[in-house]
């Protein structure tokens, strides 16, 4: 498997179960920094890679991720060591609960909490278990992911996260249930008429006005549309 060679930095997968894809690299880009987040939180870190697009993409002097599986987390780890911001990134192996729990008894807050989380369903689990892991809500239930990041997050903090389209209402309903509210939405469509498959999501304590988006990702094949060009030519190689 070869490393995936990014404008300002690399990411080796042969370990992680779960490749680099498009959606973390959505959710890393589009995830708002403008509030300057200090601190940071990557939750289920797989390779890395959203973590390492926070770095270049912010002064924060704390990124963290945190990893459950063994090969994931050392994946990460190794990434983390190898890009410039290495004295910034750190990945814990632990299960969110376990890390929730231990950074709540710390009184340790995030400013931005960010999730690209597993999520078919367990109907169509394989015989792999780290890639089932990866993929399937039975290792991190939507409820417990909006659970711990409610405790973790700073008043002020906002949460972003990457799901498929079809399970929005449901999480958005999670999300109510802990006091965060929905701030901003971006439907993700592959091509003009395909239909929308996944939601850029983003969440805060502060109940403020929706801003609604829509983001193509290609014309037709390989052909990119602009807004995902600007949206990603930072980190892409030939965007």
């Amino acid at each position: 498997m070869q490393p995936f060679q990014f404008k300002e930095f690399i990411v080796h997968q042969d370990k992680a179960a779960m490749k680099i894809g498009t959606d973390a690299v959505l959710l890393g880009a589009w995830c708002s920094v403008d509030n300057f987040p200090d601190t940071m939180l990557d939750v289920g870190s797989g390779t890395g890679v959203v973590s390492l697009m926070l770095a270049q993409r912010s002064d924060a002097m704390t990124i963290d991720a945190v990893e459950i599986n063994d090969a994931a987390h050392e994946q990460s780890v190794e990434n983390f060591e190898l890009s410039t911001w290495s004295d910034r990134l750190f990945c814990y192996h632990a299960s969110f609960e376990d890390f929730t729990q231990e950074m709540e008894e710390a009184e340790e807050k995030y400013d931005l909490i960010v999730s690209n989380p597993p999520f078919y369903s367990d109907d169509f689990e394989s015989q792999d278990t780290a890639r089932n892991n990866a993929r399937f809500t039975s290792s991190l239930s939507f409820k417990e992911l909006v659970s711990g990041v409610s405790k973790l997050l700073a008043d002020q903090g906002t949460f972003s996260v990457i799901i498929p389209f079809k399970e929005q209402q449901k999480f958005v309903a999670l999300a109510l249930e802990n006091n965060l509210f929905l701030t901003k939405a971006c439907r993700v469509k592959g091509t003009p008429t395909s239909e929308v498959k996944r939601s850029l999501l983003e969440f805060s304590f502060q109940k403020k006005d929706l801003i609604q988006e829509e983001l193509i990702i290609e014309i037709s094949r390989h052909k990119y549309t602009q807004a995902y060009i600007d949206l990603t030519k930072d980190f892409y190689l030939k965007m």
